[in-house]
């Protein structure tokens, strides 16, 4: 009997597909997201000299008194507001995203506009 691949194996195939294509350089670094079961991640990666320029969290002590619930679209939005607050603060204005394999659905979905609102293009 042929066993059926796990979630996260076929999620990390998936995103070792994505990543033949996606570079980040350092014109146009590399917005990655990283999603768990409680909190989400996102980090601006120049993958030409192997740097994370930016990164936010759900754990990030900004965020703690206001997001409530750091598993919901609401805390993705708040990473994603914060990771282009800090993005344009150092300066980047224009990303390549990595939704990490994951469905741009949900809380990717949700990290993508609000980075898009807070000023990185996309």
């Amino acid at each position: 009997m042929i066993q059926k691949p796990s979630k996260k194996l076929t999620r990390i195939k998936r995103h070792m597909r994505l990543r033949r294509q996606l570079t980040g350089t350092q014109e146009r670094p590399r917005l990655c997201v990283y999603r768990s079961n409680k909190h989400i991640y996102a980090q601006i990666i120049d993958d030409a000299s192997a740097k994370t320029l930016v990164a936010a969290s759900t754990l990030d002590k900004e965020l703690k008194g206001k997001v409530e619930k750091t598993w919901n679209r609401e805390g993705a939005r708040a990473v994603g507001g914060l990771v282009a607050q800090r993005a344009r603060e150092k300066g980047i204005e224009a990303v390549v995203f990595d939704r990490g394999g994951n469905i741009y659905h949900g809380r990717i979905a949700a990290v993508a506009e609000a980075a898009r609102q807070g000023g990185l293009n996309f």
